[in-house]
């Protein structure tokens, strides 16, 4: 199935029935009087989170959506019948926007969660409930108002505790296929990965991850160039960052410096918030070379950059250095839930050390 992770819809609701304008009319009963009763409401759109989608691929081709309308009201103080919802399923991770506006309507981060984003009219009143002692016969009524019509566009971002970038041909795939199920395309050669895949990795009985892959950025991929800025939104989400680095690349053109700071460079122009996120640097191909080759460019490259966050050195193709990664990844995820569940308590409930955390201690 193809990936599709933006669209533009049409959204109705529908329209609300009117009020009916009647009067008694029986044998026997002089002066019935009004009986003209309501009309019934529009029905409304929502938009609900379904786990079982991960891509917005359906609506390129199913673009307008309306609800039904209210019935008019009738005599004898009936009432018009109410039409009917219209829930349009949607992927988790789902954001709507009112495409001429640019207001955003809300999002959708749980599966189940409903988001209404076109209310349906509200019915008109029939002359029944004009009657009065003053206005025996009133012919008033008032008409149903119109539904809610409006552009949407939705944008799907996933959802992920964990996010991959790098370069292309950096190992994303075949790290990502190595330490989860998913199955992305592997080969040897740049941008086989054209979109975002995402794999749920196990650390152990009842404890688990999930990490998106992007595809790999080049220079200018801020300002478009090649298919990563398409796509780096996926990462806004999570909450760490692993930078791949090939340390046997094929073309030596540019140094492992220079690949870094170019990725951190198109992260900084997309998003400063992205930028500032936690990023750990992850060595990967040390199968590629020999041991002291190895060490020798990995020092080479931390004194450079003048790093201090957490690095890791593995092979993705054969799977060595991927347990302790995987290990460290679940134990720093797990310390953030708590000091997210921590936040959200009232205050004066116990706090924890605030001392930076390093999984290499």
């Amino acid at each position: 199935m193809k990936f599709v992770d933006e669209a533009t819809i049409r959204v109705e609701a529908g329209n609300g029935g009117s009020g009916c304008v009647s009067f008694r009319r029986e044998k026997y009963i002089p002066r019935g009087g009004p009986d003209g009763g309501d009309g019934g409401n529009g029905g409304s759109i929502w938009l609900v989170a379904d786990s079982g989608l991960n891509t917005l691929v359906d609506f390129r081709h199913k673009r307008m959506h309306r609800a039904g309308k209210g019935a008019g009201g009738r005599g004898r103080n009936c009432t018009g019948r109410r039409g009917e919802d219209l829930s349009v399923r949607v992927p988790v991770g789902t954001r709507a926007f009112d495409e001429e506006t640019g207001e955003t309507i809300g999002e959708l981060l749980a599966p189940g969660q409903q988001l209404l984003v076109a209310q349906g009219g509200f019915h008109g009143i029939g002359n029944a409930r004009f009657k009065s002692s003053t206005n025996r016969a009133p012919r008033q009524f008032t008409p149903g108002t119109p539904g809610e019509q409006r552009f949407l566009r939705l944008e799907l971002i996933l959802l992920a505790d964990v996010g991959l970038l790098g370069m292309p041909n950096a190992g994303k795939s075949s790290f990502i296929s190595r330490v989860s199920s998913a199955r992305p395309k592997v080969a040897d050669y740049p941008f086989t990965t054209l979109y975002p895949n995402l794999g749920v990795v196990s650390a152990g009985r009842d404890k688990s991850f999930v990490i998106a892959d992007i595809p790999g950025l080049i220079e200018g991929a801020a300002e478009g160039a090649g298919l990563g800025v398409q796509f780096l939104k996926h990462l806004s989400r999570t909450r760490l960052l692993l930078h791949l680095v090939d340390m046997a690349p094929m073309d030596e053109k540019e140094t492992l410096e220079e690949q870094v700071r170019q990725i951190q460079g198109e992260l900084a122009k997309f998003s400063a918030d992205l930028a500032a996120r936690e990023r750990w640097l992850v060595l990967n191909k040390k199968d590629l070379l020999a041991e002291t080759e190895f060490e020798s460019r990995r020092e080479a490259l931390l004194k450079s950059l003048e790093w201090k966050g957490p690095v890791f050195a593995l092979s993705a193709l054969t799977g060595e250095g991927t347990q302790p990664l995987i290990y460290a990844l679940m134990e720093h995820l797990e310390r953030i839930k708590q000091q997210e569940a921590l936040s959200r308590e009232p205050e004066g409930g116990e706090g924890e050390d605030d001392a930076p955390w390093n999984p290499l201690d």
